[in-house]
C-alpha cells in the first residue's frame, strides 16, 4: 500500500508542476502577444525597422521623418557630379543636365508595410535592409548626356609602341579602343547613381594585337640597344657616323601577331642621314649629250657614275644595332648608268633637221634672258615617247641663274619681271616643235597678239618667285626616234631646230580674224608708263596639217585662239609717294 501511495503522490506532483508551467508559458505568450500588439501600434505607419536607402538608416521612422533624413544627407551629394567609369576612362556626370532626380514618397514606398511576422520584427533590431531609390529621369536629357560624354570615353584602339624623346626610347603602352554603350549605361546610373559611389559604364571594346609585355620586351632586346651608342657607315676613304639621336629616327615599330613588336629599320631615314655625309665618296654620272659641230649633231659620250648601293649595305643594320660593340657597317658601292647611254644616243636616229623656226625683234635686256635659256636647252634630248617641259628643264629662272629683268605683260597692261622675254623663246620652240610633227602637251598663248609672232601659233611661260611652274609649253616626241633640240642664238634672234628622223611633212594654214572687239582705255600713273593707242582684239584659227611619210596618211589639228584687245594706255602723273 505504501508504495501505491507514493506513486499517486508523484504523479500529483508532476501535474501540478506542468500545470505552473502552462500558467507561466500561457504568460509569457500573453505578455508577448500584449509586447506583439504594442509593437504593431507603435510602429504602425512607420518605416519597417532596419530599412537603409542608399546606406542611410531609416527603420523606424516616420515617412516626414525618414524623408528629412534622407534630403539631409543624401540631398546635398545629388547635385554634385555623379563619378563614373567607362573602361579606362574616369570622367562624370551632372544629375541636373541628365535629367536624374530622387523621387523621395517614392523611395520610401520601396521599404513596404509594417512586417505581420514576429520573427521578422524581433530580427530587424538585428539586421539591416537596403532598399534602394526610386529615380524620377528624363530619357532624352539622360540620353543626351550620354552622347556628349562619348567625346571623352570613346577611343580608337591604339597599338603599342615605342616613341623617342631624343635618343631615350619609351615604352608606348597598347590601348584597347572602346565606345560607350549607352544603353546599358543609362540603366547603370539610374539604379546606382544615388549611392555615391564610381558608376561603373558598360563600353563595347575593340581588341588590339600588341600586349604590355610584348612592348616592354621589344624595348629592352631593341629599343635600347639600338640606340646606346652611334653606328658607323664606312664609306670608300671617308666614314658617315649615325649618332643615337640620329638612330631614333631610323626605328620603325609594327604590331606583331605575338603580341610584341617587329622592328625595322627606315632605310630612307638612313640615307638621309648618312648620305650627305659620303657624298664625296660617289660619283656623278653623266647623260650622253648631243653637240652640235659643224653645224650637225655629234653624240658626246656618257659617263657611269659610282653610287652606294643602300638597299645592299643595309641588308645587316637591325643586327649590328643591338650588338654593344663592333657597331659598324661597310658601304657597298655599284656602278650607276647615265639615263642615256652613248650607245641609246647614237641609236635614237638623230640625224636630221625635223623642224626649225626662228624669231627676232627683241630688246637687249629680253635678248640676255633668251641667250641664257636657249644655253640651257641646247643639246637636251627627248626620248622616244618622252614630253619636254620647258619649265621642268631649265628649273628656276632668277638672278641665280643669271636671268635680267625684262619685259612681261601683266595683267593685259606691259609691265617688266625678272626673266621677261622667255615667252619669244617659248613661241620659237612651240613652232618648231609645231613644223617637227611634235605633239602639243599644253601651252597658253598670249593674252593679246604680238605682232612679231604667227596668229594663233604662238606661246607663254611664267614662273613664280619660288621658281613654281604655272604656265608652260610641253611637247611629247610621237615616234620611236629620239628628238634633240639645238638653239642657235644672236643678238637680235634665236633659231631653234629640232634633229631626228623626219617622218613628217607638216604645213600650216591660218584662218582669217572674226570676232572682232576694240579697246578700252587704262589710266596708268607709273613712272615708266608708255602711252599707246591699243589694238582691237580678235579670234583666229590655226589650222596644222601632218602627212606621215611612212603610211601617206593626212590629218589636221585645228586651234582657235581668243585674242584680248590690247588696253589704249594713257599715261599720267605718278602719285605723290609713288
Amino acid at each position: 500500500m505504501v508504495d501505491g501511495d507514493t506513486a499517486a503522490d508523484e504523479a500529483e506532483a508532476r501535474r501540478k508542476r506542468l500545470r505552473k508551467g502552462g500558467l507561466i508559458a500561457a504568460a509569457v505568450l500573453g505578455v508577448l502577444v500584449v509586447l506583439y500588439g504594442l509593437d504593431l501600434v507603435v510602429s504602425g505607419g512607420n518605416v519597417p525597422r532596419g530599412v537603409t536607402v542608399a546606406g542611410v538608416n531609416v527603420g523606424g521612422m516616420s515617412h516626414p521623418e525618414a524623408e528629412q533624413k534622407l534630403r539631409d544627407e543624401i540631398g546635398p551629394r545629388l547635385a554634385a557630379p555623379v563619378k563614373a567609369r567607362a573602361g579606362d576612362v574616369d570622367t562624370a556626370v551632372d544629375p541636373k543636365a541628365a535629367g536624374l532626380e530622387l523621387d523621395w514618397t517614392a523611395t520610401l514606398d520601396r521599404a513596404g508595410s509594417q512586417p505581420l511576422s514576429p520573427i521578422t520584427r524581433v530580427t530587424s533590431f538585428f539586421t539591416s535592409r537596403e532598399v534602394g531609390f526610386d529615380t524620377r529621369s528624363d530619357a532624352g536629357k539622360l540620353a543626351a548626356a550620354l552622347e556628349a560624354l562619348r567625346a571623352e570615353t570613346d577611343h580608337e584602339p591604339a597599338e603599342g609602341g615605342i616613341r623617342f624623346e631624343g635618343a631615350t626610347p619609351i615604352a608606348v603602352d597598347p590601348k584597347q579602343g572602346q565606345k560607350l554603350d549607352v544603353a546599358g549605361a543609362s540603366e547603370q546610373l539610374l539604379a546606382n547613381w544615388a549611392d555615391g559611389g564610381t558608376v561603373e559604364l558598360p563600353v563595347a571594346t575593340t581588341p588590339v594585337k600588341t600586349t604590355k609585355e610584348g612592348v616592354a620586351k621589344a624595348l629592352a632586346e631593341v629599343a635600347k640597344p639600338a640606340t646606346a651608342a652611334p653606328l658607323i657607315i664606312q664609306g670608300e676613304g671617308k666614314d658617315a657616323t649615325l649618332t643615337p639621336e640620329m638612330l631614333a629616327t631610323v626605328l620603325v615599330f609594327e604590331p606583331a601577331d605575338d603580341g610584341g613588336l617587329t622592328a625595322k629599320v627606315d632605310n630612307a631615314k638612313v640615307v638621309e642621314h648618312a648620305g650627305p655625309q659620303l657624298k664625296d665618296t660617289e660619283k656623278e654620272g653623266k647623260d650622253a649629250q648631243i653637240v652640235f659641230e659643224g653645224g650637225r649633231p655629234v653624240v658626246k659620250e656618257s659617263v657611269d657614275g659610282l653610287g652606294i648601293d643602300w638597299e645592299k649595305s643595309l641588308t645587316t643594320v637591325l643586327d649590328v644595332l643591338k650588338r654593344d660593340n663592333e657597331r659598324a657597317i661597310k658601304a657597298e658601292y655599284k656602278h650607276t648608268p647615265a639615263k642615256v647611254t652613248t650607245e641609246q644616243a647614237n641609236k635614237m636616229g638623230i640625224k636630221e633637221v625635223i623642224g626649225e623656226f626662228q624669231t627676232g625683234g627683241f630688246v637687249a635686256a629680253s635678248g640676255t634672258n633668251i641667250r641664257v635659256v636657249a644655253e640651257k636647252v641646247n643639246g637636251a634630248i627627248v626620248k622616244p615617247g618622252e614630253t619636254f617641259s620647258l619649265n621642268g628643264h631649265t628649273g628656276p629662272r632668277g638672278t641665280a641663274q643669271g636671268y635680267v629683268e625684262a619685259g612681261i605683260i601683266e595683267n593685259g597692261v606691259p609691265g617688266k619681271a625678272v626673266g621677261g622675254g622667255i615667252s619669244q623663246f617659248a613661241t620659237t620652240l612651240y613652232n618648231a616643235a609645231y613644223h617637227a610633227g611634235m605633239k602639243d602637251a599644253g601651252h597658253k598663248e598670249h593674252s593679246y597678239w604680238i605682232s612679231r609672232y604667227p596668229k594663233g601659233r604662238e606661246a607663254t611661260v611664267f614662273m613664280d618667285g619660288a621658281g613654281n611652274s604655272l604656265i608652260d609649253i610641253k611637247f611629247t616626241n610621237p615616234d620611236d626616234t629620239g628628238v634633240a633640240i639645238q638653239t642657235i642664238w644672236t643678238p637680235s634672234s634665236i633659231k631653234i631646230v629640232l634633229w631626228g628622223t623626219k617622218n613628217y611633212d607638216v604645213s600650216g594654214s591660218t584662218s582669217a580674224e572674226f570676232n572682232h572687239t576694240q579697246p578700252q582705255e587704262r589710266k596708268v600713273d607709273k613712272p615708266d608708263c608708255q602711252p599707246s593707242a591699243g589694238a582691237p582684239g580678235f579670234s583666229v584659227t590655226d589650222t596644222r596639217t601632218i602627212v606621215d611619210r611612212r603610211t601617206g596618211q593626212s590629218r589636221q589639228e585645228s586651234r582657235t585662239v581668243r585674242y584680248d584687245p590690247q588696253f589704249k594706255i594713257v599715261c599720267e602723273p605718278p602719285k605723290p609717294g609713288g
